[in-house]
């Protein structure tokens, strides 16, 4: 016999079998490779999510932001222009009688000033005598005393309109209200 082939049989292998277990090694390394870049690639991934998430969230709020911000600038210029409308309100209501081809204008120039306020969103309340009082939409300035048990606690009359801006009140309603 060899020498070659006395340390094989001394370890009880064979050429093939030497060989196997180096393949074996080898495959338990690549494995582990794998999982490792696995569990790599897992974590990229759920990194990317959240920061998608996150900048996706950010835009939201920043857009959000934004049309609010644009929002209340409207809001206050039209809480200045409110007493100009109350003003043309008082000089329509005092020229309605009155038939002059003159007042034609002062007419249309109300009724155009009342289209634009629409566009920017702002509304009327529409408020009657007898409408139920509300506190997050009205101001009671007075209260009077009633006759009619329907009208305990309701509007009577109403000496200033209120005005809403999408669906938020800009200026509450100045109402009587009735009494026992």
């Amino acid at each position: 016999m060899s020498q070659n082939e006395e340390i094989l049989s001394e370890d009880n292998g064979t050429p093939e079998n030497v060989a196997g277990s180096g393949t074996a090694t080898a495959e338990a390394n690549v494995a582990a490779e794998v999982t490792k870049l696995q569990n790599d690639l897992t974590e990229q991934k759920d990194k990317f999510i959240r920061l998608y998430s996150e900048f996706e969230n950010f835009r939201r709020r920043t857009a959000k932001e934004k049309l609010d911000l644009i929002q209340s600038a409207n809001e206050q210029l039209l809480k200045t222009l409110l007493p100009v409308v109350d003003d043309f309100e008082r000089a329509e209501k005092s020229f309605q009688n009155k038939e002059d081809k003159e007042l034609e204008g002062f007419f249309l120039i109300h009724s155009k000033f009342k289209k634009v306020l629409e566009q920017s969103g702002l509304k009327v309340m529409d408020l009657k005598a007898g409408s139920d009082f509300n506190t997050d939409l009205h101001e009671a300035i007075t209260q009077v005393p009633v006759t009619d048990d329907a009208l305990n606690g309701k509007i009577v009359d109403v000496v200033e309109k209120g005005y809403m801006l999408n669906d938020k009140v800009v200026r509450h309603a100045k109402v009587v209200v009735g009494s026992k």
